[in-house]
């Protein structure tokens, strides 16, 4: 039932004393809330739910070879491994004392690693369901595989990173400032891997030397902790996303500053509390569109800006009612999805800058999501405690 319907099975409602009406009116405001909770489950466009969790889920990640399971890990310090199809638990990742904020697959979907925040790392291997490796770092900010091997690299509170091949362990670590390495991302190449920190800076690091090639800080680096990295296809562009609400986009090679995206011009008009306005936004989540010259920010404010990268200028912008979390680019199209707070994901088109549709099933924030090889299923996770799997594929596309 709509909010509307429910409404109006309200006024069916009998009052039988008319004279009490203020605290009346006040337990009718009460439960007005709860229809209107009850109207958001209602509206559930999902296919499958996975609610094995007990607590908010914070992190999905799917297989890449069979695109068939999924891995979600949560606040119950718990990650599953489960069936995408029909929501089937595989099996569970136990032995974490944390929150579960890094789940995610080996390229080849051999492995499966899960981190919790206090920096306990582990691999299992999905055929036999058998954990093969488990390592103790600091406070753990972000863990990532390597696009064509067995080597996972982490992030953490004390500023390093860490290399490991799997499940042999031998290690590397990356010594950055004395801050928290707050993002990260392997390049595309395989051989160099941008991480971003809690000062501002951004280094780019030569994995197998061990060695920085490139540091951007200064006037270079932002002014703000770096909240997301990413590269386009070829590795020959990043991108890094801070709180000081810039986007700068990065020569690989050179590790010069090509140009800096700035939010300062959209920034709400409001004379009223502007300066709390402004303290509230950053960049959430960005991303390069693989078949045009396109990227893609979010932010807090709830803004999805489409920058043109041939002309450096803003050609969209896409708003939101409330908070971006995360946003990905399908991989062959100029479509790109976002989640955000108020608990749906939605699919633009880049070039018009205009909403294609959009899903809903969570009664609360979406706090992760992941789409699969072909564009034609979204898995999404949230302070709900429940993943769900969505079917997005359009004829029309």
């Amino acid at each position: 039932p709509s909010a509307d319907d429910l409404a109006d099975e309200m006024e069916d409602v009998d009052f039988e004393d008319e004279g009490a009406e203020e605290p009346d009116a006040e337990a009718w405001e009460t439960e007005d809330d709860e229809g209107v909770e009850d109207g958001m489950e209602a509206q559930d466009d999902s296919e499958v739910t996975f609610s094995l969790h007990s607590a908010s889920v914070f992190c999905v990640s799917l297989d890449p070879k069979t695109n068939t399971l999924a891995v979600t890990g949560g606040e119950d310090d718990k990650a599953f491994v489960w069936r995408m199809s029909d929501g089937e638990l595989l099996f569970e990742c136990s032995g974490h004392k944390d929150s579960v904020t890094c789940a995610g697959f080996s390229h080849d979907s051999v492995f499966v690693a899960t981190g919790d925040m206090s920096g306990l790392i582990k691999v299992w291997r999905v055929d036999t369901k058998e954990e093969v490796w488990s390592f103790e770092v600091g406070d753990l900010e972000w863990m990532e595989w390597h696009p064509q091997a067995h080597v996972l690299l982490a992030g953490t509170a004390d500023g390093n990173s860490w290399m490991w091949k799997i499940p042999s362990g031998d290690c590397k670590t990356f010594q950055g400032p004395a801050c928290p390495a707050t993002c990260g991302r392997i390049l595309p190449d395989g051989k160099r891997a941008v991480v971003g920190y809690e000062d501002g800076t951004m280094r780019i690091w030569d994995l197998k030397q061990g060695i920085s090639l490139h540091v951007l800080k200064g006037q270079d680096g932002h002014q703000d902790p770096l909240t997301c990295v990413a590269s386009n296809q070829d590795g020959s562009l990043i991108m890094t996303g801070s709180v000081d609400c810039h986007a700068k986009l990065v020569n690989s090679a050179t590790g010069k500053v090509v140009c800096v995206f700035k939010m300062e011009s959209m920034a709400p008009k409001a004379p009223t509390g502007e300066g709390e306005e402004a303290e509230s936004n950053s960049v959430e989540s960005l991303g390069f569109c693989n078949v045009m010259p396109l990227a893609a920010v979010g932010y807090l404010d709830g803004t999805l800006a489409i920058y043109d990268l041939s002309t450096q200028s803003l050609r969209h912008k896409c708003q939101h009612e409330s908070g971006i979390v995360q946003l990905l680019w399908e991989e062959s199209s100029a479509v790109v999805y976002t989640c955000s707070l108020d608990g749906a994901v939605r699919l633009w088109d880049a070039r018009s800058g205009k909403m294609i549709s959009e899903y809903r099933g969570h009664s609360a924030e979406i706090l992760d999501f992941a789409v699969n090889k072909d564009a034609s299923i979204v898995v999404t996770t949230s302070g709900d405690h429940q993943a769900k799997v969505f079917c997005v594929q359009r004829p029309d596309r």
